[in-house]
């Protein structure tokens, strides 16, 4: 009788080893390729306190309403950041659109890397504004370019599309006005940022940079160097040919 106890108590032991070493596994492949106690780069502390930061696995997750931090035409006349158009565009006509609150998921890269191929950048958010306005490329709708749109654009350079989401294809005056142009504007979906038209006191333009609309260089986020994109004044005025890296996601 009490071999057959110990027969059972050794085949018993042996079951639950067995399965703790099958949940071990199974516990280590889940979290294979991840790093869930990744640290959130200090840069990411730019963006204003409407935007909603964290880090899940490789990715930073960024959540905004998409509502800009400054006074547009594009809100209702009863809204306190209703403000007519007062800029220097002689030209200016206002879209039938108005500003509504959006429900963005941002997921770009912590330490983005260079594509092997490059990725379209798409009609729509392609990066998030430091204020959670969404960034838009060089493309009216139907991949028109901007000649006629530029004009519904308001005093600082942003418009809504037909379902209120407004955002910036160009440079985002408030931003530039406020941080200066030489500063962090965001991050395109890829995880490499944007900065302003100003580099080492001088202007840009689109010659100066290469077909992403980038360069590496050190920047003052950046003191080792980084690719980064800049806004010109000239076409594509954010990006180029496509995303250096390899996007994230946008959800909306």
């Amino acid at each position: 009788m009490t071999g057959m106890k110990q027969f059972i108590f050794a085949t018993t032991s042996l079951l639950i080893a067995s399965a703790t070493l099958f949940l071990s596994c199974k516990k280590d492949t889940a979290g294979a390729g991840t790093t869930s106690n990744a640290t959130l780069p200090d840069v990411f502390k730019k963006f204003n306190t409407t935007v909603t930061i964290s880090v899940e696995g490789n990715y930073v997750v960024l959540k905004s309403t998409g509502i800009p931090d400054h006074k547009s035409p594009y809100f209702a006349t009863t809204n306190a950041q209703y403000e007519a158009y007062n800029g220097t565009n002689p030209n200016y006509a206002k879209n039938p659109n108005s500003i509504q609150s959006q429900s963005y998921v941002f997921k770009i890269p912590v330490s983005p890397v260079k594509a092997s191929a490059s990725t379209t950048t798409p009609l729509g958010p392609m990066g998030i504004s430091i204020n959670g306005v969404p960034l838009f490329n060089q493309y009216a709708a139907g991949n028109a370019p901007l000649t006629n749109e530029v004009n519904s654009f308001d005093q600082y350079n942003g418009h809504p599309q037909q379902t209120g989401q407004y955002h910036y294809h160009v440079e985002p005056l408030f931003i530039t006005q406020q941080k200066g142009r030489n500063a962090l504007i965001g991050f395109l979906l890829d995880g490499y940022p944007v900065y302003g038209p100003m580099e080492n006191g001088s202007i840009l333009t689109t010659s100066q940079l290469d077909g992403y609309h980038g360069h590496f260089a050190v920047t003052a986020d950046y003191p080792n160097g980084i690719y980064h994109y800049h806004i010109t004044a000239d076409a594509p005025y954010i990006n180029g040919n496509g995303f250096y890296g390899t996007p994230g996601t946008v959800t909306q």
